[in-house]
């Protein structure tokens, strides 16, 4: 059965249905025209840097450059999310049944030549603009999750299914917050913090902030690869 299927026969018991009856409010639609502004924005100025990192995707682990993954957006629709590919292929099999630290950990194996660096400065998100623009995601919001834990974390956590009220997010208030090591749990009470004020202000907070810790790592990782 794959993961789509599983995650229609957890949505049949009502979470789809809570997360579409949920109400808009008049600053989501100015979230949205932000997220297509800023997202469109960067794409133009980073598509000299785009080609660069495709090219180098290919030439140190060949193709494919990008890494497609489904995930889970508002309302329980599943997208294909974009990547520049860091992982070696066939890793997301490999690595499907570990989750937060545990995948953490387990990813290390994997990385391909230029993977950690990509992953570490976080060029590899690039891509995400482009579901940004396309409607899937939101520059914030919580972080898209698999089909297959989006099932089981809902059964876990009885709240869970209140981050199907918005679209996933590039950045989210959890990360700003915490690493990627947090519980779950954790992860989930500041998501649902956002979700209950997703405020132009805190969007704008968190952009800024996300931005700040992407340059430092950038910064970081351009002195590591020179090592």
């Amino acid at each position: 059965m794959s993961e789509t299927s599983n995650l229609e026969d957890t949505l049949i018991r009502g979470y789809r249905q809570l997360a579409l009856e949920a109400p808009t409010r008049r600053r989501d639609a100015v979230l949205r025209a932000l997220d297509i502004l800023f997202s469109a924005f960067f794409l133009v100025i980073s598509l000299p840097i785009s080609l660069l990192l495709a090219l180098l995707v290919v030439v140190t682990s060949g193709p494919p450059v990008l890494y497609r993954g489904e995930r889970v957006g508002r309302g329980g629709h599943v997208f294909t999310m974009f990547k520049f590919r860091t992982l070696r292929r066939g890793a997301e099999r490999r690595l499907g049944n570990y989750l937060g630290e545990e995948l953490v950990q387990a990813t290390q194996s994997e990385f391909t030549p230029t993977g950690h660096w990509l992953k570490a400065t976080q060029l590899d998100e690039i891509p995400q603009f482009f579901n940004v623009v396309r409607g899937d995601m939101s520059l914030v919001g919580p972080r898209p999750i698999r089909p297959v834990f989006f099932e089981e974390l809902a059964h876990e956590l009885p709240s869970y299914w209140q981050r199907l009220v918005v679209r996933p997010g590039l950045t989210g208030f959890a990360q700003v917050r915490r690493g990627y090591e947090t519980s779950m749990a954790e992860k989930l009470a500041h998501d649902l913090e956002w979700i209950a004020d997703r405020s132009v202000r805190l969007y704008l907070r968190t952009l800024f902030a996300t931005g700040w810790r992407v340059v430092k790592q950038s910064v970081r990782g351009i002195f590591r690869l020179g090592t």
